[in-house]
Parts: structure tokens; sequence; C-alpha cells
């Protein structure tokens, strides 16, 4: 049984029953079906982003993490990090507010600077621990660049392994440039050397992340969550169920 029904999207958000419907379909095929999970959507504020917010392809993401969140969790909101050379916003999507719910926090928040990773996980780390949680959490990370400080976002992931939280990095822009091979090396960080277990993921939306079909979006958004969930598990760093 789903954490939120059918039935409660479509009284509270009935534009997303289309990516619910898509978002089971995925879990289901990599076997999440039934697993419970906390999400966090973590957008990208710097300078060079402005394009993605104007196409919508950020409100688009968001949709779409709403979407699969209301399979693994149950209180129908989604905490959200916006970040540049500072967090720029810690605040919360939700069901029954999502519509044009990105423009509006944007709106408020002024300069878009740099990208600052490790700033931005940080928040994530403190809301997780203040929650008092034990469940696992995906995170998903959302950049075009990569990180002002690569050793600072480098300590922060191997800081955050001994935690349930698994970040999925998700790129926009082309992905050929080279400003993602930060992120493939992030991404290769050697276990058990440097962590104890692999906590991330990452895989490029292209462009057009908006066009990406929402089918193959999911498939890339939990494709690596059961690998590190039993392996998280097997470490004891989640909690037998």
């Amino acid at each position: 049984m789903a954490a939120i029904s059918l039935r409660k999207i479509e009284e509270t958000a009935p534009a997303l029953v289309g990516l619910y419907r898509t978002a089971g379909v995925s879990l289901a095929k990599h076997g999440l079906e039934g697993v419970r999970a906390a999400v966090y959507l973590v957008v990208d504020h710097s300078g060079s982003m402005k394009p993605y917010y104007r196409d919508g392809s950020v409100q688009a993401l968001a949709d779409r993490v709403l979407g699969l969140s209301a399979h693994l969790d149950d209180d129908g909101s989604v905490p959200v990090v916006f970040f540049s050379t500072d967090v720029d916003a810690v605040t919360e999507i939700a069901l029954a507010d999502h519509r044009g719910r990105v423009e509006r926090i944007v709106s408020g928040l002024g300069h878009m600077g740099r990208t600052s990773y490790h700033l931005a996980m940080d928040a994530v780390i403190d809301h997780y621990l203040d929650s008092g949680s034990t469940a696992p959490a995906l995170v998903i990370f959302q950049t075009d660049g990569g990180p002002v400080s690569k050793l600072a976002a480098e300590r922060y992931l191997c800081k955050a392994a001994r935690l349930p939280l698994f970040w999925q990095f998700v790129g926009f822009g082309d992905p050929h440039g080279k400003q993602f091979d930060y992120l493939r090396r992030l991404d290769e960080l050697a276990v058990p050397a440097q962590r104890p277990v692999d906590n991330a993921g990452f895989f490029h939306a292209g462009e057009d992340p908006g066009g990406v079909p929402d089918a193959e979006l999911y498939d890339r958004l939990v494709g690596e969550f059961p690998t590190w969930l039993a392996a998280a598990r097997a470490q004891g760093i989640v909690p037998d169920m």
C-alpha cells in the first residue's frame, strides 16, 4: 500500500496523478514497492541556473519529486534546500500547494551566487538529524556545475556516508561538459577506503531536463537506491525494518 493513496493525490494534487502512477511503476521495477524513506530535494540557485528556472525545468523536477515522495513518505511534502554561494532557503514543497511554488520561493531569494555543495549538504544533514528519524533518506541533489570547494564537498559526502542518506546527483546542462567531471569523480570515491558504503549516484538530465520522459527520469532517480539500501543495512547504517 502506498504511503499516500491515489485518492488523496486526486483530491489534493490532481495535476500530479500521472507522475504518481509513473513513479509507482518505477519503484516496483526496482524492488522498492512498499519501501519507506524520506525524500529531500536540493536545488542549485547559482547564476547559471536562470534559464532552467525561466523555462520551468526546476518546477518540473519538484513536481516529479513530489510524485515520487508520495509513495515513499506519508507527510505530503518534500523538504527543499536552495543553495548558491550560501544556503539561500530551507523550505518545503507540499502536494496541496505545488503549483508555481518554485517561482514563489525564488522570487524572495535575491542574488544568485556560485555553487557551494557542502553548505547545502550540511543543511540536509542538519535537517535530517533534527528530525530524529532513523529511516533511510533519498536526497535528490540538482546542479548545473561543479562546486566552489571540491575538497569540502568530498569531505561532506564521506562524512554523510555514516548516515542513512543516499545522494542522487542530477546534472542539468551539456552532458559532455567538463563542469561535471568532478561529479563523475565524486561518484567513484573508493569504498571502504574513503567511505563505508557508496552513498551517491550521478546522472545527466541534459540540456532539456524537462523533456526527459517521466519514466526514464524516475528510473534514473531510484536506480542506485536499492543497492545502497542493501549495503547500508549490511553495515548497520540503516536499521532493519
